[in-house]
């Protein structure tokens, strides 16, 4: 059962399932994160929620989708309370999609680089045998605030100083932060955690600088427990032709880590347990077009799919201008 926020034909936020061609609205909550606290307080599942406020009226899904009313499947009214980071070197082919380094993990420890070393790690320590116990830490990064976040149609900026603007199609969860400091989580969502690698590959350590953009989510969430193994389609669509496509697999089947380990490393700082807060998690990929020599251009569309996710989730890429200069800090 997936769940969608978007702007009905009078304007209004609206929440609803989706049940085949049709979302249907749910009453008394106008938003996700309503429907979650509503769940909360009554102590009820979230979909078991979702489906006790079903009402009678409908939308058009594809109508809402092309009209671009359609919304991320999660936001907080405060973009600054939404948390937006993910963890890399997470999937079993993630080495491959860096330079080939797979084929190098049988190599001595003090010939190994350090994304290597990680990414060994991973596969040595990343699914702990015992229930509760915890894993070796992954690697992790910030990507913004919830003003960094697109909805599904929308484009994602390429700043001016950017080297490229890749796509990365990944699972993301979506998590809300109880009124006690409990990580709750909400569901799944296809997302693109949209990144620089032409920078990120001058040298690891500009990783966190690659990181800093904006990203998509949606259209669907899923709600509940998702597939260990969940196989999806990644597009990139030039003036209405593809240019290049390839299937990418998610889910902890195809991963190093547990997702209840990842969920630990991110969500055992204090900091990112603050009552109200909503947080996204990119949980990492395999299947990048620029390994296969593919740079994208202004006006291309992203398109990722995967079939218990529902509808694909579309993104053009868009070139900016230059804004801030260099001279940009005033002095008083």
């Amino acid at each position: 059962m997936n769940l969608v926020q978007f702007i009905d034909q009078k304007g209004k936020r609206r929440v609803g399932l989706v049940v085949g061609a049709s979302i249907i609205v749910l009453k008394k909550a106008a938003t996700t994160l309503d429907l979650a606290r509503l769940a909360l307080a009554e102590g009820k599942k979230l979909a078991a929620m979702a489906s006790s406020l079903a009402g009678t009226a409908t939308e058009d899904y594809a109508a809402a989708l092309k009209e671009k009313r359609v919304l991320t499947p999660v936001d907080h009214p405060d973009p600054a309370h939404c948390i937006i980071t993910g963890t890399g070197l997470t999937h079993l082919g993630s080495a491959s999609a860096r330079d080939g380094m797979h084929k190098k993990l049988s190599g001595a420890s003090e010939e190994l680089t350090d994304s290597l070393k990680m990414f060994k790690m991973g596969l040595e320590g990343g699914k702990p045998k015992a229930k509760g116990e915890a894993g070796v830490q992954p690697e992790w990064f910030y990507k913004g605030d919830g003003s960094w976040l697109v909805g599904p149609g929308q484009p994602l900026p390429k700043p001016s100083f950017a080297l490229d603007g890749g796509e990365e199609p990944e699972l993301a969860g979506l998590y809300m932060i109880d009124a006690k400091g409990r990580p709750v989580r909400l569901g799944f969502a296809l997302g693109n955690e949209y990144s620089d690698h032409v920078t990120e590959r001058q040298n690891y350590l500009y990783l966190a600088h690659s990181k800093l953009r904006h990203s998509s989510i949606g259209p669907e969430m899923v709600m509940g427990k998702i597939p260990d193994s969940i196989e999806g389609m990644s597009r990139i669509v030039r003036k209405g032709q593809t240019i290049w496509e390839k299937p990418f697999l998610t889910g902890e089947a195809n991963m190093s880590h547990t997702l209840a380990n990842l969920e630990y490393h991110h969500f055992k700082y204090d900091g990112f347990r603050r009552p109200g807060d909503l947080h996204i998690h990119y949980f990492g990929t395999a299947t990048l077009s620029i390994a296969d020599g593919i740079k994208p251009e202004d006006g291309d569309v992203f398109e990722i799919s995967a079939a218990a996710f529902g509808a694909p989730l579309r993104n053009p890429l868009k070139d900016m201008k230059p804004g801030y200069k260099p001279d940009g800090v005033k002095i008083i």
